[in-house]
């Protein structure tokens, strides 16, 4: 036993015995356990001074909450690429240099053209696959029809769409002319080729020539188209169809107009009588 517990015993007695002092006469009833039981709170008091102070807890004030559940941010999932192939346009390019026209076939206006070594992008066909609606090479705003005689593609065609083409034109008559020679037996009279470059037959001719030099003006008309063929053997047709070509005599000179400025108009009419369509050509030579 330390001497601590020792002296606590000590003064716990002494306590005791100084109160027995103290108190009346009468013969108290004293309670045999009651020294040992002051005696031991005065030691229990004792170890009480000589513990560690446990430390001040303040109770909070708000009653505590429930632990919230912390909201954790799900992963971001890339989405899988899914390969799409863009479907490229389909191109053209020609072996000859190959008109572009408003529609397919040669009876539509030329509004293009497509040179060798260029190409162009397609995105249709007529019916019979014999025409490419492309991109016009000479406007990239419009749009025209190429022949594909000449024609090489690359890319995938087979889903262009077909395209329906646009109403025909009225046919249009057209011809070229060109001075051939100067011919004579009686007289002078210079001679004409003609081709008929259109859809459309020419039934008749007038002629008309100035001599620039001389003042002179000669005119002629016929239903017919007479090559005379100087003074062994002459021709006639009475008619130039499409696709044709003849040579033609104009009036006859009294004079050999050879190295004169001629001027000649030449017209081709539809009809019989200088009547229906007629177109004219107008050329400036010497003979």
């Amino acid at each position: 036993m330390s001497s601590f517990i020792r002296r606590s015993l000590f003064v716990g007695a002494l306590l005791l015995a100084i109160l027995a002092c103290n108190l009346p006469s009468a013969t108290p009833v004293i309670d045999p356990n009651a020294a040992w039981t002051a005696a031991a709170l005065t030691v229990a008091a004792a170890m009480n001074q000589n513990a560690t102070p446990s430390p001040f807890v303040l109770a909070s004030p708000f009653p505590s909450l429930p632990p919230v559940d912390t909201f954790t941010p799900l992963p971001t999932l890339s989405p899988t690429s899914i390969f799409t192939s863009t479907p490229s346009i389909p191109l053209i390019s020609v072996s000859v240099n190959t008109n572009c026209r408003v529609g397919p076939g040669k009876i539509y206006d030329r509004v293009g053209g497509l040179l060798v070594g260029e190409t162009a992008e397609v995105f249709g066909k007529d019916p019979s696959s014999n025409y490419w609606y492309i991109r016009n090479p000479d406007n990239s705003n419009s749009f025209c029809w190429l022949w594909g005689e000449y024609a090489t593609l690359s890319g995938n065609t087979a889903f262009l769409p077909i395209y329906t083409p646009p109403p025909t034109p009225t046919p249009q008559p057209d011809f070229d002319v060109e001075y051939a020679n100067i011919d004579s037996c009686v007289g002078w009279w210079l001679e004409f080729i003609l081709e008929n470059t259109g859809p459309v037959t020419f039934e008749s001719i007038g002629i008309a020539i100035r001599d620039a030099d001389t003042g002179t003006a000669l005119n002629d008309s016929s239903n017919d188209f007479t090559d005379l063929g100087g003074c062994l053997s002459s021709s006639i047709i009475n008619k130039l169809d499409p696709g044709d070509m003849y040579t033609v005599s104009g009036p006859v000179f009294i004079y050999n107009p050879s190295g004169h400025r001629i001027k000649a108009t030449i017209t081709l009419c539809t009809a019989e009588g200088l009547g229906g369509t007629c177109i004219s050509k107008t050329l400036n030579f010497k003979p």
